[in-house]
């Protein structure tokens, strides 16, 4: 592997080829979510209304997975853990706390997180388009915008100490291998869920390959990272920089290659083509301005909280989720919790509920 990974950087060079590994990522990515349809959110929702069913299987098998995946790949050394950009910085509690929250309400709002509105965008669904935008735009505002000093404020509250973030498995004293046992374990009780919904193989096999599609960013980008001449990020799939990168990408000439710009493409140039195989494309607009309103509002705390929180409900939820980042598992908490909050107070106890 290393050899081909050399022979692509001297070939295309190595900016141009973390792109092309963003491309390949995120095209498995979108045509796995798509044929499987993981969401957060509706796994979310679905918990909420006190039911175990196929959207909370699909997450966890998703989940459990990248875990497995991830985890392996690390005892077998083809990817650096505590190398990663994630891992190697110090992370912020009280940002993923609250970015978490309202990154939790907006998905709600929203009616799907930030890589499900990309993912449904390629199937025709103009709804999830302009919220997509939206959440591009806010996240760039809270990246280096008028949102930024706000966002830096609050991420500033409560840092982890020791200049990097929390290795839960160290913290806990776990052994090397104590995460593949965790996602093993993990692995069991989502196919136990599935068996329970009676949930068929292919979604099955789709649902794992969106943990696959992480394991395969980190791996890739390790790999790149081991013979590029210049320093190369060691990161998998995330949401709210790459759809900011991506959008000031095609706005400022001064933009480089990178792995992030060919992320967001690669996912819905996956899910398109996944979409037209299975006839499941079509285009689909809002229901009502009502509709458009809760939409837009929910893209907007998405991009904010999911900047706030160092990544949205995959680049913290199972990306950062798979290396044990312990800001990530925070992250991912608050926005079950902020999730399930909003589906209480806004759905299920309005007259015109949208099922789960």
């Amino acid at each position: 592997m290393m050899d081909l990974v050399l022979t692509l950087a001297e070939t295309l060079g190595e900016a141009p080829t973390a792109a092309l590994f963003g491309l390949i990522t995120g095209t498995i990515f979108g045509i796995a979510a798509q044929r499987s349809r993981f969401c957060l959110r509706a796994a979310t929702v679905e918990f909420a209304r006190r039911s175990m069913g196929d959207k909370v299987a699909v997450w966890l098998l998703t989940f459990s997975t990248a875990v497995v995946w991830v985890q392996g790949a690390y005892l077998l050394g083809y990817i650096d853990v505590p190398e990663a950009r994630m891992m190697a910085v110090p992370g912020s509690w009280s940002g993923a706390i609250l970015g978490g929250l309202l990154f939790g309400v907006g998905m709600v709002l929203a009616r799907g997180c930030s890589g499900r509105l990309l993912v449904l965008a390629a199937t025709g669904n103009l709804r999830s388009l302009v919220s997509g935008l939206i959440f591009a735009v806010v996240a760039q505002m809270s990246l280096s915008g008028w949102l930024a000093p706000m966002r830096d404020h609050l991420a500033g509250l409560w840092i982890t100490s020791g200049g990097r973030n929390t290795d839960l498995l160290s913290a806990a004293h776990l052994p090397h291998w104590g995460g593949l046992a965790l996602g093993l374990v993990l692995a069991l009780v989502a196919l136990d869920v599935a068996r329970r919904n009676r949930i068929g193989a292919q979604r099955l096999i789709f649902g794992a390959g969106v943990g696959f599609a992480i394991a395969a960013g980190w791996a890739l980008t390790t790999a790149l990272s081991r013979i590029a001449f210049d320093p190369v990020q060691i990161e998998s799939a995330t949401f709210t920089g790459p759809s900011a990168n991506t959008l000031m990408f095609f706005l400022d000439n001064s933009s480089v290659l990178s792995f992030d710009i060919g992320l967001v493409p690669g996912v819905f140039l996956g899910a398109f083509l996944a979409s037209i195989i299975a006839r499941d494309f079509r285009f689909q607009g809002f229901e009502n301005e009502a509709n458009m309103r809760r939409a837009f509002t929910g893209a907007a705390l998405m991009g904010f909280g999911g900047m706030l929180a160092g990544g949205c409900a995959i680049g913290a939820g199972v990306t950062g989720g798979s290396i044990f980042a312990g800001t990530a598992w925070a992250a991912l908490t608050a926005m079950w919790v902020g999730g399930m909050i909003t589906d209480y107070l806004v759905d299920q106890k309005h007259p015109g509920a949208v099922p789960a």
